[in-house]
């Protein structure tokens, strides 16, 4: 997990950098040993006469535990800022440039689109709309989230700020949720009850308020572009925040991403984990919480025996058959047969429905 390092304002890099030394109690060659450069490059970025290279960023983020992408914005940021105070326009006078910020800080369009905040043709009250959003004094600062945005060096820039917005969203849901307290143990108790939904897939229905029965706040936030996200989870104020994209709508990407998620809270894995299913980070969290998911949803050695006596023809009725002893819906079965690769994609589709017309009143905006 990343740290955040922003300035409140547009600063030197260098200073940014002698600040954190200073705070770990670092000297400038503690630094330089460590990312096994020359006393004087660090020398030369703390004292400004040297600008952050990609390659420095990256070397700075492993050392500082921070992102690349600090570095390199904060220095984009500190050497725009002195151009235009060369050229004769301060930053921020400009609407254009205003206005360009904002959307570079936020994916102000979708936001709109939403109904997070108003259109307005004037830059100030729509940078206000979007501050209070965010919850933060001025555009550039760090919002405040419960939950941290891991950074990862193969995701867009917009992605990252879209899956912020997204977070924020989700955090302004859920405040309202009124819910008892949460307990671990009976949770662990209480998923044989929510696996027993699974049999039809109009008791996806009944999800929302059996969580709220465990303290456990859920909401369902439709992704934005370029997210890529399924479902997330987080803790606030001591209770755990259950989101879901309905990215796919099909019966068996909600029960997967669902007890995926379940399977992290279950597990006891603390902080913050937004999930694309298509493209979980390999981490020991992320493949507890696969396994748990999948063990749950369909008893392994059953389905060994019924691929191993079935295969390679498996008919919708002995797919309706094995998914009935399961006490799941076939689709369920469908989807974890063809995500192994068992039965080709255009085998027994008539299985996986669609389920987001029994949760419309859970979707929010």
């Amino acid at each position: 997990m990343t740290q955040t390092l922003a300035p409140a304002r547009v600063s030197p890099p260098g200073r940014i950098l002698a600040r954190e030394l200073e705070a770990r109690g670092w000297t400038q060659k503690d630094l330089a040993e460590i990312m096994g450069r020359p006393h004087q490059t660090i020398n030369g970025i703390i004292k400004g006469n040297k600008q952050i290279t990609p390659e420095t960023a990256i070397e700075l983020a492993e050392a500082l535990g921070t992102s690349a992408e600090f570095w390199t914005n904060l220095e984009a940021k500190y050497r725009l800022h002195i151009a235009q105070k060369e050229a004769g326009h301060p930053s921020g006078t400009s609407e254009i440039a205003r206005r360009s910020c904002l959307y570079s800080f936020a994916p102000v369009a979708e936001m709109i689109k939403r109904g997070w905040i108003q259109a307005t043709d004037s830059i100030t009250e729509l940078e206000q709309q979007v501050c209070r959003f965010f919850e933060i004094d001025q555009i550039g600062e760090t919002p405040k989230l419960a939950v941290n945005c891991r950074q990862s060096e193969k995701r867009d820039p917009a992605e990252t700020q879209a899956q912020i917005a997204w977070m924020k969203q989700v955090e302004w849901v859920v405040r309202n949720q009124k819910l008892p307290a949460f307990d671990q143990a009976t949770l662990e108790s209480a998923i044989p009850e929510i696996l027993a939904l699974s049999a039809h897939a109009e008791n996806v229905a009944l999800v929302p308020d059996k969580l709220f029965s465990l303290g456990i706040h859920f909401v369902i936030v439709p992704h934005l572009s370029k997210t890529y996200l399924d479902g997330a989870v987080f803790y606030l104020e001591g209770r755990p925040v259950l989101a879901l994209t309905l990215r796919y709508k099909r019966i068996d990407n909600f029960w997967f991403t669902l007890m995926h998620e379940l399977g992290h809270i279950v597990a006891g894995h603390k902080g913050s984990y937004l999930d694309n299913m298509d493209d979980l980070e390999v981490s020991r969290e992320e493949t507890e919480a696969n396994q748990l998911a999948t063990d749950w949803l369909l008893d392994a050695q059953a389905l060994d025996t019924f691929i191993e006596q079935t295969s390679p023809y498996f008919s919708a009725n002995k797919v309706k058959d094995f998914a009935k002893s399961q006490n799941r819906h076939p689709g369920i079965l469908v989807g974890r047969l063809k995500k192994e690769e068992i039965i080709p994609y255009k085998n027994h589709n008539k299985f996986l429905v669609k389920i987001d017309k029994h949760l419309e009143t859970w979707i929010s905006s």
